[in-house]
């Protein structure tokens, strides 16, 4: 945790090559609507990076399908996908951050993030579900250390330094101490 003026801000440098969903669904430049509809579907994901020569240039998603063709009446099999591809393509390197893939995320408002290597192969895909994830568990986290570290209720039972049965217990570091205890160590 890093603390910068009053507040508390959890950071994380989790490289996105931990994160990622390697090998994503590709599909060639010229290759129909249709195809990659389908093979979404068989991949069970909600895009195609577009690949020219292997060189990744755009991708498509269901909003760019349902948006520009299907709301349009236009037939998928005579629709190709560099047509309704959405470009530039923003990509991110596996070495990247969550932190820095969220901001690029935020200022060019995409939801999906191809990443690439130093000589532009598709590595991998990042979608905003996978930051959620990220930011879920480390809550769970956070919550967990909150709760592991907040000082205890009064609580009966026996003392961990004198061994003494008491009403009054209350955590000391990792000891529940009776009320004489904690007096003697100066603790209240």
């Amino acid at each position: 945790m890093k603390k910068t003026s009053n507040a508390i801000r959890f950071e994380t440098n989790v490289p996105l090559k931990e994160i990622m969903h390697p090998n994503p669904t590709t599909i060639a430049w010229g290759a129909t609507v249709h195809k990659a509809a389908a093979l979404m579907c068989h991949d069970e994901v909600g895009s195609c990076i577009v690949l020219k020569k292997n060189i990744p240039v755009g991708i498509v998603t269901e909003q760019d399908i349902n948006c520009k063709v299907v709301s349009k009446d236009k037939k998928p099999s005579s629709v190709q996908v560099n047509d309704i591809m959405s470009t530039p393509l923003i990509t991110v390197s596996a070495d990247q951050t969550v932190g820095e893939a969220a901001h690029m995320m935020v200022k060019h408002h995409v939801r999906r993030l191809p990443v690439v290597d130093d000589n532009n192969k598709v590595l991998g895909i990042l979608a905003v579900r996978d930051l959620l994830t990220v930011s879920n568990e480390l809550n769970e986290l956070l919550t967990d250390l909150i709760e592991i570290n907040r000082e205890e209720d009064v609580e009966p039972g026996v003392c961990n330094r004198c061994g003494q049965m008491s009403d009054d217990l209350k955590r000391a570091d990792t000891l529940m101490l009776c009320t004489r205890c904690r007096e003697e160590d100066n603790i209240v």
